[in-house]
């Protein structure tokens, strides 16, 4: 086992790597030696269920590694208790067997080291106290499917969602009906995240010498799906610091089923800068060549940003989900509503832009020409432009009044200002449950959305940060479900949403595009834009909401270290075209 892996600070750090494998052992013992030849001592968990004779060639073709240790055998299911124990014993292994380990990452034998190891280690002894492990409340993920959310360490779950779907759902069905509801141990918060973390052994040794370690554990037991919430939830208990991200690249389809990465994702996997990858397919050849083999110039040396990619399997999905524009099928096919639209002419509605804009208004004012009102549907009152109380046909800004009958507000408004194009904000703040879906429907809307935005204020405001949290996690709850509303298949409107990270990086083109689509029209294209906002350590704030527990998912792939993707130079000053 290799000593003094620190990064320049003299201290000895080692890296121990954990791995759980099923199948495929031809490639987990291609993975196992990679990670041997760097130094990294290996505890290897082989499923109960692999037959003995593979079991034995498969611990015979690695005896020859001094530093591999193989734990014991249990039974992993998914969504079962199996996967935890195995993990627990492995872990025990690696913390007894070698005690120079100071960061355990836990893999997969379907996993696949995308730079080289010593750049992990490295990275991992510049950071000797973080423990880098994905941990969410229920209320502040976005990835939980089949309805379970809370139910999930309310109820119990003794049965295999798999092989017993059908007891699985009764013993459900027969809880909901008496109001059972288990009792969570010594008031822990539980937590979500993906299975796969690297954790100091500082955390992983408290995690696994707690007193009250087998009260987790027969609570936990009955969990579902523990893989997910035993380790995140336990880890808030004894952390010096946590990092609540993976640093393995690991992407779910719609159903919640992981993604399979093949050769043709090479470039792609690239593109990531992560440390390490799964699921990948047995036979990707080309990919197990590329990054076991020439490691030297796989990646560079930077900070691992899987939300790079994020967009691109957003597309996969929708396509998956959606399928292609006018292609139509019997699953594909909706019936419309028969109403004669909404409204009687073009307007745009932007959600997002005045927050991260400054003076937003009146800059599209003066450059378009057009009305351009604050939030129509802000709680207090409709911001009507340049502070009118009263629009034409009588339209009153008091909030009673437009909350009558909000669609015929909107209608209105549209009706009694035709000839000229109308403009308004709107936000994850206001008050629009009652007519998003109106707006949404309406073929004469276009609506242009930066998610995650709302953020801007929070970050920029001198609020205590467990308010800040609190709110942030409830406009995140509001705006997804309207993300939802735009997306929908009965939506007509015209809809551009962009990440904000995805704004920043660019603001110029889809501004162009916005301004093209209402009718402005200049040859020589924008000659400025208004002041952004300035987002010097809006990544940190991000990473901290993070930290504690909430998953700011909205806004796109922000570092933590720089916040936007421009230069620093370039934050807070105004884009200009020559």
């Amino acid at each position: 086992m290799r000593q003094g892996q620190g990064a320049g600070n003299g201290s000895d750090m080692s890296l121990g790597i954990v791995m759980l494998v099923h199948t495929a052992f031809g490639r987990a013992e291609q993975v196992a030696r990679h990670w041997a030849a760097s130094g990294c001592p290996l505890v290897i968990h082989v499923d109960k269920s692999v037959p003995r004779k593979a079991h034995a060639d498969f611990v015979e073709a690695l005896s020859d590694l001094p530093d591999l240790r193989f734990a014991k055998r249990h039974r992993c299911e998914w969504g079962m208790w199996g996967l935890v124990a195995a993990t627990q014993d492995a872990s025990e292994v690696m913390l007894r067997a070698f005690p120079d380990v100071r960061h355990v990452y836990l893999a997969s034998g379907s996993c696949l080291p995308l730079r080289p190891v010593q750049e992990l280690i490295d990275y991992l002894a510049a950071r000797p106290h973080t423990d880098f492990i994905e941990s969410a409340t229920t209320a502040d993920v976005p990835w939980t499917i089949g309805g379970l959310h809370e139910e999930r360490f309310t109820l119990r779950f003794p049965f295999s969602w798999r092989k017993n779907r059908y007891f699985f759902d009764k013993y459900v069905a027969l809880q909901r009906a008496v109001g059972f509801r288990r009792r969570i141990p010594n008031g822990i918060v539980p937590h979500m995240g993906s299975q796969w973390w690297c954790l100091t052994r500082q955390t992983l040794s408290a995690v696994l010498q707690d007193p009250e370690r087998p009260v987790y554990d027969r609570y936990f037991s009955k969990v579902w799906i523990p893989d997910e919430s035993y380790f995140q939830t336990l880890a808030r208990q004894y952390s010096r610091q946590i990092e609540s991200r993976s640093l393995t690249l690991s992407k779910f389809d719609y159903q919640g089923k992981p993604h399979i990465f093949y050769d043709d994702h090479l470039q792609l996997l690239r593109r990531s800068d992560c440390f390490v990858a799964r699921k990948i397919w047995p036979y990707a050849n080309r990919l197990y060549e590329a990054f076991l083999t020439d490691q030297a110039s796989a990646m560079k040396r930077t900070e691992p940003n899987p939300g790079k990619i994020d967009r691109i399997f957003a597309k996969a999905v929708e396509r998956r989900v959606r399928g292609r524009p006018g292609l139509l099928m019997q699953s594909r096919f909706p019936v419309e509503g028969r109403e004669n639209r909404t409204t009687c002419a073009p307007y745009s509605v932007f959600e997002g832009f005045a927050e991260l804009f400054e003076n937003f208004e009146p800059w599209l004012a003066r450059v378009t020409g057009m009305r351009v009102h604050g939030h129509l549907f802000a709680p207090a009152r409709a911001e009507f432009a340049d502070g009118q109380a009263v629009m034409a046909g009588a339209l009153s800004d008091s909030a009673a009044l437009r909350d009558y009958n909000k669609r015929a507000f909107l209608t209105s408004l549209i009706w009694n200002t035709r000839g000229e194009r109308q403009c308004f904000q709107m936000g994850p703040g206001d008050e629009v449950e009652d007519i998003e879906w109106d707006i949404a429907k309406d073929p004469n809307a276009q609506i242009s959305v930066i998610s995650g935005a709302w953020a801007v204020p929070l970050f920029q405001s001198n609020a205590n940060f467990a308010d800040l949290r609190s709110e942030a996690a409830r406009l995140q709850h509001v705006e997804a479900e309207h993300l939802k509303v735009l997306r929908s298949q009965w939506a007509r409107a015209r809809v551009r949403i962009w990440t904000m990270a995805e704004f920043v990086e660019s603001p110029m083109e889809p501004l162009q595009s916005i301004l093209d689509e209402i009718g402005h029209s200049n040859p020589r294209g924008l000659a400025e834009v208004p002041r952004m906002a300035d987002l010097s350590g809006f990544g940190q704030f991000l990473q901290n909401l993070k930290n504690q527990g909430m998953h700011p998912y909205l806004m796109g792939d922000f570092r933590a270290d720089t916040g936007v993707h421009e230069p620093p130079g370039n934050r807070g000053r105004p884009y200009l075209v020559r």
